[in-house]
């Protein structure tokens, strides 16, 4: 039976993935932040089938500790400061975490189980101002966020670990990637959220930045089958993982607001210029072409599908 350790097992995709690595056979590890409120909503399902270890992204020691404890033998680091907005009011914090968080848990896995196999979370914000669309594995970085900065630091750390010690070490560049159990702070699941919210006589009206921003957004449940296939490779590598395909904000308010049966969105929807960005992020776009013909992998669910399935799980939650 195989192990895998999962960083950030408490988020959305890291509870995506140990579904996924459970129904596959692995034996499960979570590494847990000490907090005094525990918040396991997104994993109760499975808590009693995988085994969770407290560490810290900040805590050289604990990532040591959970490594010799876990004995994994693929390491998913999916632990982060993920929300973009927060890195302008935490931007040392993002950095510790995002960013040099990579390098301490490669050192500690050089320490430990150098013979295991590291998959590190890297982000489409190290696009940022794109140099060309769509980006692929070879588009140069130029971030427009503290996160953005961050992520690129772990991402070639990362690719520096696997060239200088010969470790096992793969990157998945995912753009953005959405579902029921993304958490509200997220534009996607805060208009689902809101549509439902509104159909159900529970608010009146959004407050949303920029309704022109467009994104290349995908379905998380898909993109962590993408991590697993990256770790089931005879070399390490890196793979932009995307839809390329593109919409705005603007789209997917006009789809959530279509599920959730509300006509005249435009009435319910304010424009709040505290959440425009310092530094807009124009176009984001993956072109995944790489990960399908190495991986086999390619997207399954397309955009619309998508924020359909999230306003019903809304509407379903809100209904209770």
């Amino acid at each position: 039976m195989s192990r895998a350790l999962i960083t950030g097992i408490t988020g959305q995709d890291g509870s995506y993935l140990a579904e996924l690595l459970l129904e596959k056979g692995y034996e499960v590890h979570g590494m847990v932040r000490r907090s005094s409120t525990e918040t396991f909503e997104r994993i109760e399902q499975i808590r009693d089938r995988i085994t969770l270890h407290q560490g810290d992204l900040l805590d050289q020691r604990s990532l040591v500790d959970t490594l010799r404890a876990s004995k994994p033998d693929e390491i998913y680091n999916l632990g982060a400061m993920s929300f973009v907005a927060a890195s302008w009011v935490q931007p040392t914090l993002t950095a510790e975490f995002t960013g040099v968080g990579v390098t301490r848990i490669l050192e500690a896995m050089r320490e430990v189980c150098p013979e295991a196999r590291f998959y590190q979370a890297s982000s489409s914000e190290m696009f940022g101002k794109v140099r060309q669309i769509p980006q692929t594995e070879e588009t140069p970085f130029y971030p427009r966020s503290p996160y953005g900065v961050a992520k690129a630091y772990g991402h070639f750390i990362t690719v520096n670990y696997r060239e200088s010690y010969d470790l096992f070490a793969a990157s998945g560049i995912l753009f953005n990637h959405e579902s029921p159990r993304r958490g509200l702070e997220f534009v996607t699941r805060k208009i689902t959220w809101h549509a439902a919210a509104i159909k159900l006589g529970l608010a009146e009206k959004i407050a949303l930045g920029n309704l022109d921003a467009e994104r290349d957004w995908g379905y998380a449940k898909d993109y962590v089958e993408a991590m697993w296939l990256m770790l089931q490779q005879d070399q390490a590598d890196d793979f932009v993982v995307a839809t390329n395909a593109i919409h705005s904000v603007r789209d997917c308010v006009e789809v959530a607001f279509d599920e959730a049966g509300l006509d005249n969105w435009e009435q319910h929807v304010e424009i709040d210029p505290q959440f425009v960005r310092p530094a807009e992020v124009d176009q984001l776009i993956g072109d995944y072409g790489k990960a399908e013909r190495e991986l086999g992998w390619k997207p399954k669910t397309s955009f619309e599908e998508l924020i359909r399935l999230m306003v019903r799980a809304d509407l379903e939650l809100l209904g209770r």
